[in-house]
């Protein structure tokens, strides 16, 4: 199975504050959030982080957090916090590392999926029931995932804060969007 998150700040203890996240202390935070990891995503599964791994901790703090997540399976779509970890000493921290990424559609059942750090108004196949995957804006609950699919949008926040701080299945995804008449006009960029 293929999971998606996004936004999980390890180290970042500012955001359990800013984004009313439901720890006490960092410490917690990263252990609950590495607990909700582990216990959705297999050894066998694989891992799309679409940014904000850790946030103003050091390189060797990052990768132990890293170490405990237990699918070996992990890539890295960056964002605004993350480090380029191919230029550290632990290289091999991720799958693959880079800015922006599609999986083709036979690996979704027929949809494109598009991931980016940041939410886009366009994507590559947007017309054409492409699904953008995506994080930064710590949507919280369901709300702002609820208001696309109404508005015939496909595009999905993957974010921690807006899925239970945990993981989204491809196929939860897809399941959420099913049935759904993609616009074919121009987004509101109220959305």
């Amino acid at each position: 199975m293929i999971y998606f998150t996004s936004d999980t700040h390890f180290g970042h203890s500012n955001i359990i504050e800013a984004t009313g996240r439901p720890y006490q202390t960092v410490e917690r935070m990263n252990a609950a959030l590495i607990a909700n990891i582990n216990d959705r995503v297999s050894t066998a599964d694989s891992l799309y982080i679409l940014g904000d791994f850790s946030y103003r901790i050091t390189v060797e703090e990052a990768w132990r957090l890293r170490q405990r997540i237990v699918c070996p399976n992990v890539h890295l779509v960056r964002g605004n916090h993350d480090k380029h970890w191919a230029e550290t000493p632990h290289a091999d921290a991720f799958s693959s590392e880079q800015d922006y990424l599609e999986i083709k559609p036979g690996f979704a059942r027929g949809h494109r999926l598009v991931l980016f750090h940041y939410p886009m108004l366009s994507w590559n196949g947007r017309w054409r029931e492409a699904i953008h995957l995506h994080g930064h804006i710590h949507s919280r609950g369901a709300d702002y995932n609820e208001r696309n699919r109404e508005a015939g949008v496909l595009r999905y926040d993957v974010g921690v804060d807006a899925n239970g701080y945990c993981p989204v299945s491809r196929d939860e995804i897809l399941e959420f969007f099913r049935g759904v008449e993609p616009v074919r006009g121009p987004l509101d960029p109220s959305l």
